[in-house]
């Protein structure tokens, strides 16, 4: 669906993208995540071709967005973080507004901004001026708006900041039924667990440099060169740890507060020597599991070894 190579904007002598790739196959929902001026945003607006870029490459679904912007216009909806709204428009009014631009007219556009309203949940507000609604609906307009054409793509740029949890949750919903009726998204945000929850694969930005990419558990082997299990006792932790390495696939062992937490080669048997051990030495496991992934401690992790 999109494909990125050797991207690079200047500002001046600023390099604000600094030789970036990625790729997004159909069907993903793909995290872009990075610190703030890492260069996120600056990307998303050079695929949307609101952005001309210094050098580099950008397909999408065959088009060559640098080359010919214009004739990507109608395959991608973009949602910037700070959006414009019409107060003085009622809902169906501001949908109407955008329908018209893409030519589209008569039932077919009241047909339109119906099911929009229904699939971003604000059918009841249809008569509603626009000034008068929440934030979070205010957001999930924007984002009826973007799908107005019915894009292929869409490019959403932290489109949860401010909402409330409630209305996280529906906007995670909204994005996961718009992923099952095939649309491919890239999403910035700095609610990184929620990343991770939602995301089929992440990409971490640094000053305007790609530092890893892939999906979650991927990442994970990436930053640690391989698995990691967890284990929490409630008692006997330095026994717990001396048993664990005695096994030669557990190595950078590292002892918590009742937690110890080990990089790991081997599979399930493997595991389940390590447990049934612990277990036959009278330590009182409480909980031993493979890590999936904690997308925090990894922006953490590799954001910090850049800076080193």
């Amino acid at each position: 669906m999109l494909t990125i190579k050797n991207l690079c904007k200047k500002y001046g002598r600023n390099l604000a993208v600094n030789n970036l790739s990625l790729e997004v196959r159909p069907g993903e929902i793909y995290g872009f995540v990075g610190p703030n001026g890492a260069g996120k945003t600056t990307t998303m607006k050079i695929i949307c071709g609101l952005l001309s870029a210094t050098s580099g490459d950008i397909t999408l679904d065959g088009v060559d967005v640098i080359r010919d912007y214009k004739k990507i216009k109608e395959k991608l909806g973009y949602m910037p973080d700070f959006f414009g709204v019409y107060d003085d428009l009622k809902v169906h009014e501001y949908l109407e507004f955008y329908a018209s631009i893409y030519h589209i007219k008569g039932s077919r556009r009241s047909k339109l901004i119906d099911d929009l309203l229904e699939l971003v949940d604000l059918t009841g507000k249809k008569e509603a001026y626009v000034d008068s609604l929440s934030r979070g609906m205010k957001q999930r307009l924007c984002l009826a708006r973007s799908l107005v054409h019915n894009p292929g793509l869409l490019v959403l740029d932290e489109p949860a900041s401010g909402m409330d949890p409630r209305a996280r949750v529906e906007m995670k919903e909204i994005l996961r039924n718009l992923k099952s009726m095939g649309k491919t998204i890239i999403i910035s945000s700095h609610i990184l667990p929620e990343l991770a929850e939602l995301c089929t694969s992440i990409g971490i930005i640094d000053k305007g440099r790609m530092v890893v990419s892939g999906s979650v558990s991927d990442i994970l082997q990436q930053v640690y060169s391989k698995q990691v299990i967890r284990v929490k006792v409630l008692d006997k932790l330095e026994e717990a740890a001396l048993i664990m390495r005695e096994f030669p696939f557990v190595d950078k062992l590292n002892v918590g507060e009742n937690t110890l937490q080990a990089g790991f080669e081997g599979g399930e048997a493997e595991m389940s020597r390590v447990l049934a051990a612990l277990v036959n030495r009278q330590i009182p496991v409480a909980s031993f599991s493979q890590l999936e992934g904690n997308l925090e401690d990894i922006f953490m992790k590799v954001t910090k070894g850049e800076e080193e």
